[in-house]
């Protein structure tokens, strides 16, 4: 059966009643706000405080409270912070119903959730309790006033709360979403959203260390290679990948028992078979290094290229390449 003029008319008109709606919400936005395209709001939030800092530090919780204002465990890092305020005017939704969303959201998106808690009465030690939400603030305080600072001055309604912690390794880097969603009263939920996007290191400035390596190696099976340079298109390695050569060398030695392959990755420009000998060989050559110059034993490495076989992200932009060009160390199973 085909639609009524009416219900043709009808239909239009909720879909301007929404268009309106929306423009609304978003007319209640402070001004100047650049939203981040890394997570979007939920429907009916307006933005009313942000604060953005290039290279900051930026203390992320993932433990519980240990002892009064302590928590143990933090992942200390340092780079651009979005931090985000948002409101939710109205009864219609709860404070759970919100932080559900985001945390579907997050899961969605591939992000590893480091940790999470809800508490309708806020109490605990958890993430989402009222003293965990404390130390958090007291070690990430905000610098410029405003409507966040509902966060900090308690509830008229005793509201519930909730967190999240999150991170994702993406081609630019690895970025940190620290959420905290509160019930501030009836008719009124906030949410602060920090982003953290960790700055990429310096070239020559990072390299593995032998305890990293071997935590890789033992959760994972395999290792990405860090710190080691190769000359432009070729398989000569550079001398800032002499930190990374003696980490490797000192785990090795502490695992004489065990053997690996050294595997060689590249983007994909270029032909297959070109990609898969520029591969071969930086592997090659990493082993010779490794046997040559630290007195590695042959036998425990062997070397092989895959070309652009197994990217880790997409090989459409500059940041992604540069990920897909590496060499890992894997482990051969006994």
């Amino acid at each position: 059966m085909r639609p009524s003029i009416y219900t043709k008319r009808l239909f239009s008109f909720l879909l301007a009643f929404c268009a309106l709606a929306s423009q609304r919400s978003f007319a209640q936005d402070i001004d100047g706000i650049v939203e981040h395209e890394l997570i979007s709001r939920y429907p009916g939030q307006d933005i009313r405080w942000q604060q953005i800092e290039n290279n900051m530090p930026y203390r992320v919780p993932v433990g519980p409270v240990t002892g009064y204002r302590t928590i143990d465990d933090w992942i200390d890092i340092q780079g651009r912070v979005t931090r985000t305020f948002y409101r939710f005017q109205g009864t219609e939704r709860t404070f759970s119903e919100i932080y559900t969303n985001y945390l579907d959201a997050l899961q969605a998106e591939n992000f590893d959730i480091l940790g999470e808690g809800m508490s309708v009465d806020r109490r605990g030690n958890s993430f989402g309790s009222r003293t965990w939400t404390q130390v958090l603030f007291m070690e990430n305080p905000t610098t410029a006033p405003g409507e966040v600072n509902t966060l900090f001055a308690g509830t008229s309604s005793s509201g519930g709360a909730g967190t999240i912690v999150a991170r994702k390794d993406r081609a630019a880097g690895m970025v940190y979403i620290v959420l905290n969603v509160e019930q501030h009263a009836a008719d009124y939920i906030g949410t602060l959203i920090d982003i953290i996007e960790v700055a990429p290191a310096e070239s020559g400035l990072v390299a593995v260390d032998a305890e990293a390596i071997g935590n890789d190696i033992e959760e994972y099976g395999r290792v990405m290679l860090d710190g080691l340079y190769f000359d432009f298109d070729q398989a000569t390695l550079q001398p800032q990948s002499e930190q990374a050569l003696s980490a490797i060398a000192e785990y090795l030695r502490q695992n004489s028992d065990k053997q690996f392959y050294v595997v060689g990755h590249t983007d994909s420009l270029g032909t297959f078979a070109y990609n898969q000998g520029l591969s071969a060989d930086r592997a090659r050559t990493v082993v010779d290094t490794l046997r040559e110059d630290y007195d590695i034993p042959a036998a425990m490495l062997e070397p092989h290229g895959v070309g652009p076989l197994v990217p880790v992200f997409s090989n459409t932009s500059d940041a992604g390449r540069e990920r897909n060009r590496r060499v890992e160390l894997v482990e051969i199973p006994r």
